[in-house]
């Protein structure tokens, strides 16, 4: 059993940058793939940033690509999410998400084992 915990959500200007954390426990990180998922208010959960088990892969959706940095520290267990030049566009529940024994970067909700709670962003003037 894997838990995630999302950390680091709050209000931010536009331009400004923000960097989510995701920690992880009870089994070790090294075994799952991560991604982040977001869902801005009203809208559907969507895939914006994964890295692979190893973290040789990540991908981004178009929406992020450019200003969004996925890393992950297998030593301490947890994955960051760095946002730059955010808009306003970016406001909504952030959530990690874990895929076991995955060889893939995980880009959509198919193969998900786990999630966490979600943290909230806000980018706002």
């Amino acid at each position: 059993q894997l838990q995630l915990e999302e950390s680091g959500g709050g209000l931010v200007q536009p331009g400004e940058s923000l960097t989510l954390s995701c920690a992880a426990s009870g089994i070790g990180l090294d075994y799952y793939a991560i991604a982040w998922f977001r869902q801005p208010p009203g809208k559907e959960r969507e895939a914006i940033a994964c890295i692979s088990r190893v973290g040789g892969t990540t991908e981004y959706a178009d929406s992020v690509k450019g200003r969004f940095t996925i890393l992950r520290n297998n030593a301490k267990n947890t994955v960051y999410l760095t946002m730059t030049s955010m808009k306003p566009e970016d406001t909504g529940v952030y959530y990690c998400a874990a895929e076991a024994f995955s060889s893939r970067c995980p880009m959509d909700h198919n193969g998900i084992n786990y999630w966490g709670e979600g943290t909230l962003v806000a980018v706002s003037s």
